[in-house]
Formats: structure tokens, sequence, C-alpha cells
């Protein structure tokens, strides 16, 4: 099982639509997927038709359990998206709960990580959703990954989120002591205007190492493709957007961490 967390501490950078880009194209290409929705917004179940305020079966389950996940629940709360290959684990609404909740609970950090346990042998590949804020939620989508996609709008603002999540990221890493590889994708870039193409040289220079050399751009049938509820690929096959995350893909496959962390601990 390869586990990639999608982050930012800003929302509106396409956290959801990498989530289900690159699981859409995964899936096609003959793997098992499970994308799961960790943020309270529930963005990710919204876009497989499903309301966050009405789910009675949800991640949030899994952290009602005093730090512990039997091994029964998971299976229980996942959902087909109706896309072969590709299976989902909603959010609710009652995530945004959970910071209250957790103070001073044991293992609150670990939940998605013990629950993948249980899920090793059922998925090739693991995409997760994230709050763009820190707390319990973020910090177990970076405890459980073995790599960070962070997209990143190429625009001002969105570059100072990023500089805030980069802090978060070193302060993980400090507190884990071990290195999380983490890739840096422009987002939403526009090549007719002077704050989109300065916003990516920007990028390129502060994140030379860590970012992926192309971008993905300002696309409409992306838009279109989460009204209709399906996985970009399917919807608009030739799309630019679609080819552009096609071409990160092969990318991230190519430049994967050469190591790999074993099955997680239940």
């Amino acid at each position: 099982m390869k586990i990639w967390a999608v982050a930012n501490q800003k929302g509106g950078v396409g956290k959801t639509t990498t989530v289900v880009g690159l699981g859409g194209l995964l899936a096609a290409a003959g793997k098992r997927v499970l994308l799961i929705d960790l943020d309270p917004h529930g963005s990710l179940t919204s876009y497989f038709k499903h309301n966050p305020d009405d789910m009675e079966k949800s991640v949030y389950q899994l952290f009602l359990q005093q730090g512990q996940v039997p091994e029964a629940l998971p299976r229980q709360m996942i959902l087909n998206t109706g896309f072969e290959r590709l299976d989902f684990l909603p959010a609710s609404t009652q995530l945004a709960m959970l910071e209250r909740q957790a103070v001073g609970q044991g293992g609150a950090g670990l939940v998605i990580s013990r629950t993948l346990a249980w899920l090793w042998n059922d998925y090739d590949y693991v995409l997760m959703d994230t709050p763009p804020m820190l707390g319990v939620l973020l910090i177990n989508a970076m405890a459980a990954c073995q790599l960070l996609l962070l997209p990143v709008q190429t625009e001002f603002l969105a570059l100072k989120g990023l500089e805030r999540m980069m802090r978060t990221l070193q302060m993980v890493m400090k507190s884990q002591k071990r290195e999380l590889p983490y890739w840096v994708i422009p987002t939403m870039f526009d090549r007719r205007t002077q704050a989109s193409v300065g916003s990516l040289r920007l990028l390129r220079q502060t994140y030379e190492d860590h970012i992926w050399p192309s971008a993905i751009g300002v696309d409409t049938r992306l838009r279109d493709a989460s009204k209709a509820g399906m996985p970009p690929n399917l919807f608009d096959p030739g799309g630019r957007a679609v080819k552009a995350y096609a071409s990160l893909l092969k990318y991230l496959l190519t430049h994967e961490p050469t190591e790999v962390r074993k099955q997680l601990v239940p």
C-alpha cells in the first residue's frame, strides 16, 4: 500500500481535485484505490454526491474509539464511488467537533494509521484529502502518509499559505523523528496573467528541489467533472487538466521515495 496525503493550510488551492484527479487515473491503470475525506467541509464526499451533513457512517466514527480502531470497523465505513476500483471513506460535518473531543485522548493522532493497518492488503493506493488548518485531522494524515503532496495556487496569498504548511511539516518531522518526502504542485496556473507567471517563478526558486517541474493549468472542465461527480479522466479523457494530472502522476511514480514504510501496526 502506498499512502499519499494532499494538504495545504489554505483552502481553494485544488486539494480535492488533485485527490480525485490522481485517484481516478490510478484506478484506470488497474490499481485498487481508496480516497479518504478528512475535511469537515466534506468536499470530497460532496464530489461523489453524498451530503456530509447526513452521513451516518463516516471517518468520524473511527475517532470515537478512544484512539483504538476495531478491525471490522473501517470496512463498514467505506463506500463505493460507482467507478471501478475506486472507493472512498466519507467525511461528516461532525469532524469539526474532533479538536475539542480529542483533547487528552491517547492515540488520537494515530487513528488513520491504525485504520489503514487493517486495510493494508485491500488497496494499492490511498489518497487523503485534508482540512486547511492544523489540527488532529491533518496530523493524522501526516502521521500515516508516505508522501505529502502540496497543491498551491499560483497566486500570492496561496504562497503565504504554503509557508505556514512548510512550518507545520518541519514541526511534524521533528516530532516523528523521520523525513517526510513532499512535492509542491502548482495549480490553477494561468500563463496569461503576470501574477500567475510571477508566482510560479517564485515557487520554483523557493522550492527548487521539491517542486513538480510543470503545473496544472486553469481548466473549467475540472469544475464540470466535479458537478457530474466523475473523476476528470472519465469525464474528459482528452482534457488539458487530465493530461496535466497524468503527467504529474507519471512524475510521482518515477520519483517515489526510496524507502517505503512497512505495514502500519494497528
